[in-house]
C-alpha cells in the first residue's frame, strides 16, 4: 500500500509514469493500481517536478523593504548600509516572523529548500538565533541551510571573526564570507585563506560572497579556487555572484575557469539582482553583471541559480519562485536554444540540490518525497508560463494544493474559457 500515488505525470526528461509514496519516501515508479493508495493524485497532463532549491537567500533580510527607509540609489553599498541601520532596531522575533512568512510562501511555489546567508556583524547573533529557530520550525517541509555571514567583513567589523566561530559553534551548517568588502585586496585574499581553514578543520561547506563588484580586478575567486585545491575542499565550495568576471579581461578568465572547473568550485549568480545592483556607475554602454554562465557550464563547473533577496534592502520585489529567477538568467545569458532552456530548468532543481549537498533529493525510488505537480507539460513550457503549483508534495505529505485556472474571458458576447498554458503539438520538450 501507498500513502499517495501521483498518477500518470510526466517528468522532467520526457517519462511517463505513477510515482507511489509510502512513509515519506518515493518507494516506486511505474505503472500503479490507483487502488493501492490512501489517495491519488491525478496528473496526467502535468509536468511532475522535484521540488525547487534556492542555493542563496537572505532570510534574515527578506519581507523587510520599506526599514527603516527605501534604497533611493538602488546601489549594493546602499543596500549594506541600509541593512546596517535595519540591523540596530529589528528584533529577533520580527525577524522570525518574516523569515517564517517567507518558507511558508516559498513551499507554497514548491520551493522546498533553501540556503540562507545570516549575518554574523552582530554581537547579539540575533538572526542567526532567529534562523536557528525558523529551521526547526520548519523542518517538516523546508530544507533549510544556513551560512555564516560576516557581512560587514571578516577583519573590516571588530567582532566578525569571532561572531562567526560562535555561529558555527551554534549550528549554522556553512562557512561564508564576503572578499571584496574587506579594506584592502589583501584582507579579502585573507580572509578567504582564513574562512576556508575553518571550513576544512570542521569539515564544512564553504559558500562565499566573491567579486559582487563591478571592478574587473577584483578576483577573490582565484584566491577562493586555490584554498579549496591546497585544503582538499573539492566539491564542497561554491563562489556566490562572481560579477566582477563580467568586465574582466577574457585572457584573465580563460585562465581562471579551467582553475574553479579543476578545484570543483561551483557558481551561484543571482540574475535579478546581480543585473539590478551592477554597472550602477555606467552611463552607456551599461553593463548588467551577470557572470559567465555558458562558458562556465561548457568547461563543466557546476553553475544554478540563486534567488538573493525578496523585498529587502537590496530589492524591491521578488515572488520566492525559482522559475521567475531561471527565466530571468535565460534570458541575461542568452540560454535561448531547447537544450539551454531544459538546463536552466535543471538549475534550480538538481544542480542547486547538488551545490547544497541534498543527499536524498530527486524523483527516483529511495528519494525522499518531495515533489511538485506544474500546470505544464514540460520544463520549458513551466519557463515561458511560470505556472500554477497544482500540488506540492513535501516529505511525503501533501501541503499544497491549487485548482486549475478556468478564468472566463468575455468579448462582445463571445465568453471563451482562458488558460495561460498552450500545449503546441510542435512546442519542445
Amino acid at each position: 500500500m501507498f500513502d499517495l500515488i501521483v498518477k500518470g505525470g510526466t517528468l522532467p526528461d520526457g517519462r511517463v509514469t505513477d510515482i507511489g509514496i509510502a512513509d515519506g519516501k518515493i518507494t516506486a515508479m511505474d505503472h500503479l493500481t490507483d487502488a493501492d493508495a490512501a489517495e491519488v493524485i491525478d496528473a496526467q497532463g502535468d509536468l511532475v517536478s522535484p521540488p525547487f532549491v534556492d542555493p542563496h537567500f537572505h532570510m534574515d533580510a527578506t519581507l523587510s523593504y520599506g526599514t527603516p527607509r527605501i534604497n533611493a540609489s538602488g546601489t549594493l553599498l546602499e543596500g549594506i548600509g541600509l541593512w546596517g541601520e535595519l540591523k540596530q532596531v529589528m528584533t529577533q522575533q520580527e525577524v522570525y516572523d518574516r523569515a517564517l512568512a517567507y518558507c511558508d510562501w516559498a513551499a507554497s511555489m514548491g520551493l522546498l529548500a533553501i540556503r540562507s546567508h545570516v549575518d554574523t556583524c552582530d554581537d547579539r547573533l540575533l538572526g542567526v538565533e532567529a534562523l536557528l529557530e525558523v529551521r526547526k520550525a520548519v523542518a517538516g517541509y523546508i530544507d533549510l541551510q544556513l551560512v555564516a555571514f560576516p557581512q560587514d567583513g571578516l577583519y573590516r567589523d571588530p567582532t566578525a571573526f569571532a561572531n562567526t566561530l560562535r555561529a558555527l559553534d551554534l549550528g549554522v551548517d556553512v562557512v561564508g564570507g564576503i572578499p571584496h568588502f574587506e579594506r584592502t585586496m589583501a584582507d579579502g585574499a585573507r580572509s578567504v585563506t582564513a574562512l576556508c581553514e575553518i571550513a576544512a578543520e570542521r569539515g564544512l561547506m564553504v559558500d562565499m560572497h566573491c567579486d559582487e563588484t563591478d571592478d574587473p580586478q577584483s578576483r577573490h575567486i582565484e584566491t577562493l579556487t586555490f584554498e579549496t585545491q591546497r585544503l582538499g575542499l573539492q566539491g564542497r565550495v561554491a563562489g556566490s555572484h562572481l560579477t566582477s568576471m563580467h568586465s574582466m579581461d577574457n585572457y584573465y578568465v580563460s585562465k581562471l575557469l579551467p582553475l574553479m572547473a579543476e578545484a570543483e568550485v561551483a557558481a551561484i549568480p543571482n540574475p535579478l539582482i546581480n543585473i539590478v545592483l551592477q554597472g550602477r556607475h555606467d552611463t552607456y554602454p551599461k553593463r548588467r553583471g551577470l557572470t559567465r554562465v555558458k562558458e562556465m557550464q561548457a568547461l563543466g563547473i557546476t553553475v544554478g541559480w540563486g534567488q538573493d533577496c525578496v523585498m529587502d534592502p537590496w530589492y524591491s520585489m521578488g515572488t520566492a519562485d525559482m522559475l521567475d529567477v531561471a527565466f530571468m538568467g535565460l534570458h541575461v545569458a542568452q540560454m535561448t536554444s531547447p537544450d539551454e532552456m531544459r538546463r536552466c530548468f535543471d538549475m534550480v532543481t538538481n544542480v542547486n540540490a547538488s551545490i547544497m549537498g541534498l543527499q536524498d533529493y530527486g524523483l527516483r525510488v529511495g528519494a525522499k518525497a518531495s515533489l511538485v505537480v506544474l500546470d505544464a507539460g514540460n520544463p520549458i513550457e513551466a519557463l515561458r508560463l511560470r505556472p500554477d503549483r497544482l500540488c506540492v508534495i513535501a516529505k511525503g505529505k501533501v501541503i499544497s494544493r491549487q485548482s486549475r485556472n478556468d478564468a472566463r474571458l468575455d468579448l462582445s458576447g463571445r465568453p471563451a474559457s482562458v488558460r495561460r498554458r498552450h500545449k503546441a503539438h510542435s512546442q519542445p520538450s
